[in-house]
């Protein structure tokens, strides 16, 4: 997936204060995370033999403190160095519950640019702890703003992000603009390839193949034949 300018920032963050550890073993990683408000809130790894949190989690916690709300992005950087590294089984767990819709930074393949995915990706039959009850996101490319905001975007399809129905928040990716609260009213998946025009609300069958060549591109791992999710959405009530 593209990596906006707000998504480097975070990793920059992350980075600096990596930097900044020095020779402390028992702080040798810092995460960074955004909010949907563009702050960036950060922490680091407390070593300890008795299990100490890793960076992601201190950082989430200071979100928290902060009244962030839900977090857009997360990135860990490694000192002396060592660069993106990804997240651990349990921060995966814990960001799935917590934070379902973040983004994890992670560090490219072969020496390339850090890539990111959904955190749902890295756990595509996880467990999700029915108290969590985290707030949602449904994020859009900012061009999509007008049209969300103005109620004549009401479908969108996703793959490997896990959505469901019920209350969210729309957030338009790497802008100043607020959330704007929806519901998701319906979550239905389809093969890519069998997709139609009625299930995407085109008006010819021809769209069809210009709207899967956008998921590619913004998509570029996703297989021909993915299973994607047809949501559909409506602004809340007192909200348009």
């Amino acid at each position: 997936m593209e990596l906006f300018d707000a998504e480097l920032r975070v990793i920059e963050a992350a980075a600096a204060l990596a930097d900044s550890l020095g020779i402390d073993s028992n702080h040798t990683v810092a995460a960074a995370a955004m909010d949907t408000n563009s702050r960036i809130h950060t922490g680091v790894n407390v070593f300890h033999f008795t299990g100490g949190p890793c960076a992601e989690l201190v950082a989430i916690g200071t979100a928290a403190a902060a009244g962030a709300g839900p977090l857009v992005t997360i990135a860990a950087v490694g000192d002396h160095g060592r660069g993106v590294l990804p997240p651990c089984g349990r921060c995966r767990q814990v960001i799935r519950d917590l934070h379902p819709d973040a983004l994890i930074v992670l560090p490219g393949t072969e020496g390339a640019a850090p890539d990111i995915s959904p955190v749902s990706a890295f756990l595509p039959h996880s467990y999700r702890h029915p108290d969590a009850a985290p707030v949602r996101l449904l994020r859009f490319h900012a061009r999509y703003f007008e049209a969300v905001t103005s109620a004549r975007k009401t479908l969108t399809v996703r793959w490997n992000e896990a959505h469901q129905t019920g209350p969210a928040l729309a957030y338009f990716e790497s802008t100043a603009h607020g959330t704007t609260p929806v519901e998701v009213t319906s979550v239905t998946s389809r093969r890519l390839g069998e997709l139609t025009a009625a299930d995407l609300h085109l008006s010819q069958n021809s769209d069809v193949t210009s709207y899967i060549a956008n998921l590619h591109e913004h998509y570029p791992t996703m297989p021909d034949e993915a299973v994607v999710e047809i949501v559909t959405f409506r602004i809340t009530p007192g909200n348009i």
